[in-house]
């Protein structure tokens, strides 16, 4: 056995979380959804672990702008049930997109998260606005420049 060679395991408070901005305008559903779920989970770092949340909090701006290829946003319909005999609701893409368009986005995200806490935990750090701006200005030019590629001072 080599001596010396060992394994890096981030613990929790080691993990430093930036704010990502994905504007989604004009680009199709599913692609933005599998790059937001990467960016969600930390899958874009060099110290991704499986159980731990290292991801990004990402902000996605433009939701309303949003395709679909082909005639999916003709045909595309979203199902829910009410628990009651009887009770499945349909609602198409179009009128989803028209009515709340972060439900849109939040949906597909979700279907790409796996289905446990840390799923959905990583997906509370999913923000989606239906327009080009949002609140978080400031988080977004703190981690820049905790990064290094915001504005520098001269």
């Amino acid at each position: 056995m080599a001596t010396g060679t060992k394994t890096f395991s981030p613990s929790a408070k080691a993990i430093v979380k930036s704010w990502q901005v994905v504007d989604v305008a004009d680009r199709p559903l599913g692609r933005v959804a599998s790059e937001i779920a990467s960016l969600l989970r930390g899958k874009h770092k060099p110290e991704f672990v499986e159980h731990l949340d290292i991801g990004d909090f990402v902000i996605v701006v433009n939701a309303e702008k949003v395709k679909l290829t082909g005639r999916k946003a003709e045909t595309k319909i979203y199902y829910r049930h009410s628990g009651y005999h009887g009770g499945l609701k349909e609602t198409s893409f179009e009128r989803m997109r028209d009515k709340a368009p972060q439900k849109v986005i939040e949906k597909a995200v979700w279907g790409m998260l796996p289905k446990t806490r840390l799923g959905r935990q990583q997906l509370r750090h999913l923000k989606v606005y239906p327009g080009p701006s949002h609140p978080h200005e400031a988080q977004v030019r703190g981690s820049q420049k905790a990064a290094g590629t915001g504005d520098r001072e001269q």
